[in-house]
């Protein structure tokens, strides 16, 4: 079993080199610049080489020195999330208190540019829908 598994990883390594194939660039006719594995029809290209990573130099960053750039941006990405969040807690917080408002007094009356009007029975119920929806589709 132990000659299978290492026969089997020594196959693997030799054959991942095998599978960096050439990569191939060139510009259509609208100036848009290609990079593929393949050569185009008709059209000229150039064979990019990849170079190969320096010494000391590695593509992932190792552990003890974290990208700081990465770090940055998600740090950024925490930050809006937890103000989404925060602003999410505000508006339930805010519409359960109105549902409760709208529940408990059938008497209600708004503003408007004429002034205060009072609310009828079906636009009492209206809004009570209305906010219920907005709590079940925004609350948890």
């Amino acid at each position: 079993m132990r000659t299978f598994a290492m026969t089997a990883g020594l196959l693997l390594a030799m054959t991942l080199p095998c599978q960096a194939g050439q990569i191939y660039k060139w510009v259509d006719a609208q100036g848009v610049t290609h990079f593929d594995a393949q050569p185009p029809q008709g059209v000229a290209s150039t064979v990019i080489t990849l170079p190969k990573n320096p010494q000391g130099a590695s593509r992932t960053p190792s552990p003890d020195k974290p990208d700081t750039q990465q770090q940055v941006m998600d740090n950024q990405a925490k930050q809006q999330v937890a103000r989404q969040e925060a602003e999410r807690k505000r508006f339930c917080t805010q519409a359960r208190a109105s549902l409760a408002q709208l529940q408990n007094n059938p008497r209600l009356s708004e503003n408007t540019e004429k002034g205060t009007r009072r609310l009828t029975e079906e636009q009492r119920q209206q809004r009570i829908v209305e906010t219920q929806k907005a709590i079940d589709n925004h609350c948890r």
